[in-house]
């Protein structure tokens, strides 16, 4: 069975005979209105965008609610289209793998088109330009994660590809950003016709990310004489361009090998895992779990598919400023993190292996109903009480979901300041005390103990990638050996906003850290000891 053979008969009846669910509309008709009168273009082509919003798209045209699919473009690793998508006319197979161990399959037909964002590939220029100024065009949306959206470099300055784009007056330029940027001013300049731009990315306040990075392109091209003003009014007027809020989540791994060999039993061939020259882990199937959810704010200047009869929420921006603060600094994010950085020093590989053991699941229970759900923000349309039971119950100890500590720990540096530092200056502002706060340290002590690369056998081990990983494993270095630090020693670290939020040592916090990660650091299973103590204590 191949996802190309799905319209032969006798292989339809096969894919059904083995429970998968096949598209019942018309594709091709589909592919033409799409074609004729594109609604929705997306720029991210990798496994969030398959397996959720194509996916909700993909239902509502089986529904008969819909007649358009989305065109999917890829800006950032070119070899995705021609790898994972192109030999599969654009379709792909959604292996959700539910906590209870059912598996449903579901192949995803919404995709009509696939591109890449190389505007030197004429055929794929020629196309985008030409849909971007179609006046039919409701939204472009975006998942290209949270460095998709910056203009500069890990040191904080201007990368040098955008240095060369203003430098050298490159119209259209290399930067994704730029690119969108130029699109955008040939919409402007054919019609101004509305759009919305709709981030789709798992960080804070993506809308705004993205409404920066174009807006620093056009005013650099009014400043060089390169576009009309009125394109800066035209992206500033919010009746003609939006960029809205989200809120996803939803958690797609790498294709898994399990699951392959599920799919290999079934007589599905569709199952090479492809690892592009960017290192880039695809495939023609995606697996994710079953829970998911998706809160826009609802600012569509040209009208918008009909995702909210395929159950994502459109609410007002302060809504989906809550619901995101909901998720990111209490309910999920610091838990995923602190069994991230807790999973690489106890060796696991797994975060349902983790739920298992009694000190972790433990743990990660008392800090987020404990020291998290006092300063959650109830965002009115989901409840905090029950998302974050569900994390706990049935989304982190998913024993069907590939998800490993080693991935979630990608990045920390970068992820603690919103799902630790905010909800520490949560509790300042309410005025209380944070050096009464027991788990939330400890996971502080712990990322200092994980960036020594000891684990609590004794035993090297590799950090995940980080932009800071370099500069802050050199500071923690001295302290390999076992070597206590001084109550002053971690300043280097402890004293980071840019890290922490907040500086630990005016929070007073600074001190009962350092203790902690003397502890943690002193032995073999001293981290193992520090966690089990403090989830014993009441």
């Amino acid at each position: 069975m191949r996802l190309t053979e799905i319209n032969d008969q006798t292989k339809r009846n096969e894919f059904m005979e083995k429970s998968y669910l096949l598209p019942e509309y018309d594709r091709e008709k589909i592919r033409r209105n799409t074609h004729d009168e594109p609604t929705w273009v997306h720029f991210g082509t990798g496994n969030i965008f398959r397996a959720f919003p194509a996916a909700v798209i993909d239902e509502l045209l089986g529904e008969g609610v819909y007649d358009k699919g989305v065109i999917a473009v890829e800006g950032f690793d070119y070899d995705i289209i021609s790898e994972a998508y192109k030999p599969f006319d654009d379709l792909s197979l959604l292996v959700t793998l539910k906590s209870n161990g059912n598996i449903d399959k579901r192949v995803i037909g919404a995709v009509t088109e696939s591109l890449t964002a190389d505007l030197d590939r004429e055929e794929d220029a020629t196309r985008l330009k030409e849909i971007f100024m179609t006046p039919s065009l409701q939204m472009v949306s975006f998942t290209i994660t949270e460095k998709g959206y910056s203009l500069n470099g890990a040191d904080g300055k201007l990368s040098g590809i955008v240095k060369e784009d203003w430098g050298n007056k490159r119209f259209p330029p290399e930067h994704l950003m730029g690119k969108i940027a130029y699109l955008l001013y040939l919409r402007f300049k054919t019609g101004a016709y509305p759009v919305a731009m709709q981030s789709m990315d798992n960080c804070s306040h993506n809308g705004d990310k993205l409404k920066s990075a174009v807006l620093a392109y056009a005013e650099k091209w009014v400043e060089q004489g390169m576009a009309d003003e009125g394109f800066i009014s035209y992206l500033k007027d919010e009746d003609r361009v939006s960029f809205p809020l989200s809120m996803i989540d939803k958690i797609t791994p790498r294709p898994d090998p399990n699951v392959v060999e599920m799919l290999k039993k079934d007589g599905f061939e569709d199952t090479d895992i492809i690892i592009t020259d960017k290192n880039t882990y695809t495939a023609a199937f995606v697996n994710a779990e079953e829970t998911q959810y998706l809160v826009i704010e609802d600012k569509f200047p040209n009208g918008r598919p009909p995702f909210d009869k395929g159950g994502v929420y459109f609410t007002d921006r302060e809504t989906v400023d809550k619901i995101e603060k909901m998720k990111v600094c209490t309910c999920l994010n610091p838990l995923h993190t602190a069994l991230a950085i807790f999973g690489c020093l106890l060796s696991y590989d797994s975060i349902s292996g983790e739920m298992k053991d009694e000190d972790l699941a433990c743990f990660v229970k008392k800090m987020g109903y404990n020291e998290g759900m006092p300063v959650v923000v109830d965002p009115g349309i989901i409840r905090p009480e029950a998302f974050i039971d569900e994390v706990l119950n049935k989304r982190l100890v998913n024993p069907f979901m590939p998800d490993t500590p080693q991935r979630i720990a990608c990045d920390t540096s970068q992820k603690l300041p919103i799902r630790f530092g905010e909800t520490l200056k949560a509790y300042i502002l309410k005025g209380e005390d944070v050096t009464g706060l027991k788990f939330i340290p400890v996971v502080l002590a712990g990322y200092l103990r994980y960036l020594t690369g000891i684990n609590d056998e004794g035993r090297e081990f590799e950090p995940s990638p980080d932009p800071l990983l370099i500069e802050l494993t050199e500071i923690m270095k001295p302290y390999r050996n076992g070597r206590s630090a001084s109550p002053d020693g971690l300043r280097q670290i402890l004293g980071r906003r840019d890290i922490f939020a907040i500086d630990l040592y005016e929070a007073g916090l600074a001190g009962r850290i350092t203790e902690l990660f003397n502890e943690m650091n002193s032995g073999k299973g001293q981290v193992r000891k520090v966690l089990h103590a403090v989830c014993m204590e009441n």
